[in-house]
């Protein structure tokens, strides 16, 4: 068990640092003004998104699910897994627009302003501190 609670945390990481990095770099590409650099940053995101982020969640949500096949019933009824699994619900409804505005750079329609990506950056923050609170504190 404490191998598979490593990974879930390893990947957990992994996602969590594209998540904030990825709409940085939505900032930068905003501000950039030039096509070498548009293009450049459609390939950082690209390959952040795809590469990095996506493989991430994807095995955090694996291994995560994996853990909690070892008490079942006992997670189950624990309101602060009900809680995280709620935020961790909403941190990949996150990824997803993440992955929307991926798109929508490559095709160069987007729509916001650097400082709508700056307020978009700090988003993961507010489901990655609860549920490391929750994780840890177990507070009901």
């Amino acid at each position: 068990m404490l191998w598979v609670k490593a990974f879930h945390v390893i990947f957990m990481v992994t996602w969590f640092a594209g998540l904030f990095y990825l709409p940085r770099l939505f900032v930068y590409h905003v501000m950039s003004d030039d096509t070498i650099s548009s293009e450049r940053f459609k390939v950082m995101e690209r390959k952040l998104f795809y590469g990095i982020m996506t493989p991430g969640a994807v095995l955090t949500i694996i291994f995560g699910a994996w853990l909690l096949t070892y008490n079942w019933q006992g997670y189950l009824s624990s309101g602060w897994m009900h809680a995280k699994l709620a935020l961790v619900a909403l941190t990949v409804i996150y990824h997803f627009w993440c992955g929307k505005l991926v798109i929508a750079f490559k095709q160069d329609r987007n729509l916001h302003s650097h400082i709508w990506y700056r307020w978009f950056n700090e988003v993961p923050v507010f489901s990655l501190i609860p549920i490391v609170i929750l994780v840890i504190v177990r507070p009901f």
